[in-house]
């Protein structure tokens, strides 16, 4: 047995045990995105009141690269990736508690999930440690439901983690020098 399908029914065994906890399960899994999304939302908000009061504003640009990069990793890299190299979910070819509804035609590796909201929770880090912590949290906490709902192996996920993480740090770097270059550009 591989490491990845051991893994994977240490998690997913659990599922189907107690109500509450496959509840928490399917709403990490589906739902709670929705919510880090919100959460991401309000720096805009604290933004908008800051300029109200005509402060500077230091949100806006962290919400925005924070979203291109996982909108990049998610939408480009893991569906090129997944173009490549066609890998079945976990519940099309063994028999595990599914406890969401998934398409089987669609290929599990690498997470999308995992790399998106790893890929936000890069950028917002390197912007705000202690709000980059949080949504990293919350990051895990959506990836690893996965895993436990049936409908990714834990490899996805790492893989899903890696690239995010990577593409969020290479994002973050160009967004910068990108940033001190226009700030150059005014001395001249």
């Amino acid at each position: 047995m591989s490491i990845d399908l051991y893994s994977f029914h240490i998690i997913n065994r659990l599922a189907g045990k107690w109500k509450f906890l496959d509840f928490l399960g399917i709403f990490f899994a589906k739902y709670f995105g929705y919510i880090l999304l919100f959460c991401l939302m309000l720096f805009l908000v604290k933004d908008l009141i800051l300029r109200f009061y005509s402060r500077e504003t230091r949100y806006w640009r962290m919400v925005m690269e924070a979203f291109f990069a996982a909108v990049f990793v998610r939408f480009v890299l893991t569906e090129i990736i997944r173009i490549i190299w066609f890998r079945p979910r976990p519940f099309v070819l063994n028999d595990v508690n599914l406890l969401i509804p998934y398409n089987f035609s669609e290929a599990s590796f690498p997470s999308g999930h995992a790399s998106f909201y790893f890929a936000l929770s890069t950028v917002i880090y390197s912007y705000n440690k202690k709000a980059g912590i949080v949504f990293y949290s919350a990051s895990f906490l959506i990836s690893i439901s996965r895993v436990f709902v049936g409908v990714h192996w834990p490899s996805d996920i790492f893989a899903g983690i890696i690239l995010g993480v990577v593409i969020g740090l290479i994002l973050n770097k160009i967004f910068k020098k990108i940033h001190l270059l226009k700030f150059l550009e005014k001395f001249k």
